[in-house]
């Protein structure tokens, strides 16, 4: 897929014109984010964050919105993801979840709650009125500055995401969730592998080098 802005090193790049007022982790960001061609094409797209060219990358390569009816769409917020679904597949049902407000999207549902509560499984399978066929999860914990506990924070989220992948979905179905570094925690992998007939991990172009995020991607569910 053709990038606006190119990646030939050829183009010296936007600066921040001042630091004023900001720190240098936040001129950094900034900097980047002037600077980063996926942003650009986001923004020229009508995107409403880089994030969505990970799922179309991801579509791409494993096709992963083939065929979907009804997607569930955890940790929806800004919804670049349901952008895309809705893009790609303009006659799926799409329900979204997340803490954050996000804004209405046509042909979406988005739920303003947590995906841990109790009540939010049954309620994004009643929004959905059905079975899903796709379950995606972009969802990462709050970083709190210690590795091992971030990560476990963010493992617990993809472990609860799969269990409801697992219970949810129907024949045939998706998962696609964000894990980092090491790929998915062995129990989690273990409960992929025995209810999914291909389950494999990615980093698409997308996802920035210094990142130490991946994508497992879970395909051909075989049922309860």
């Amino acid at each position: 897929m053709t990038r606006s802005g190119g990646r030939s090193g050829k183009d010296p790049g936007k600066r921040v014109k001042t630091a004023r007022g900001r720190t240098a982790s936040s001129n950094r960001w900034l900097s980047r984010q002037l600077n980063d061609p996926y942003v650009r094409q986001a923004k020229a797209e009508g995107y409403r964050s880089r994030a969505a060219y990970k799922l179309i990358e991801l579509d791409e390569k494993f096709g992963i919105l083939k065929g979907a009816k009804r997607v569930v769409d955890l940790g929806v917020a800004p919804g670049g993801w349901a952008q895309v679904v809705r893009k790609k597949r303009p006659q799926a049902a799409v329900v979204g979840i997340d803490l954050l407000p996000t804004e209405p999207l046509e042909g979406a549902t988005f739920l303003e709650m947590d995906f841990m509560a109790d009540a939010a499984p049954a309620a994004l399978v009643e929004a959905l009125g059905g079975q899903a066929d796709l379950v995606l999860s972009d969802m990462a914990a709050n970083t709190v500055g210690h590795k091992a506990t971030d990560h476990l924070r963010t493992m617990g989220l993809v472990e609860a995401a799969a269990w409801f992948a697992v219970e949810n979905l129907e024949p045939g179905g998706a998962f696609v969730a964000k894990v980092f570094a090491g790929g998915t925690d062995a129990d989690i992998l273990a409960l992929l592998k025995k209810h999914f007939r291909s389950v494999k991990h990615a980093k698409p172009p997308a996802s920035r080098k210094d990142s130490s995020e991946w994508y497992v991607i879970a395909q051909g569910f075989k049922g309860t």
